[in-house]
């Protein structure tokens, strides 16, 4: 409960300061039609570690793709699915997911961490492909 108005913080600043602006213009700058999705998905990885909620996350960055998405004629949901994309990526390594079940069945996070290190790459290596592709 705490977080949320801290995003919405974050977001205000972004927005009333001109920095969603700088930041759209600059993934704009860096981008192609291919490569804004896979841009998104891989600043979503990073953002998440930050902003680990899915609902912060889309009001800090949404508006940044969204936007990005449409100065540059790419496809808004295959922008945002490598949002989405991104974000569910690193769940993988901070498993706040899996709090219950490990409770439950007395498992440290610690050892579950390699397998999910593992999944978390060979799922990242499928989504950029997918966003690539499709």
């Amino acid at each position: 409960m705490i977080q949320f108005p801290i995003y919405a913080g974050i977001m205000g600043l972004m927005k009333c300061s001109g920095l969603a602006d700088v930041f759209t213009q600059s993934l704009i700058s860096v981008s192609s039609p291919i490569a804004l999705p896979i841009y998104g998905f891989l600043s979503a990885a990073v953002i998440n570690f930050f902003v680990p909620s899915g609902g912060g996350q889309w009001a800090v960055q949404g508006p940044i793709l969204v936007e990005a998405a449409q100065q540059l004629g790419v496809s808004v949901p295959k922008t945002i699915m490598g949002l989405a994309y991104g974000d569910q990526l690193t769940n993988m390594i901070q498993p706040f997911w899996a709090i219950p079940l490990l409770a439950i069945t007395g498992v440290k996070a610690k050892s579950i961490l390699p397998y999910t290190f593992v999944i978390m790459i060979v799922g990242g290596i499928a989504s950029v492909i997918a966003l690539y592709i499709f």
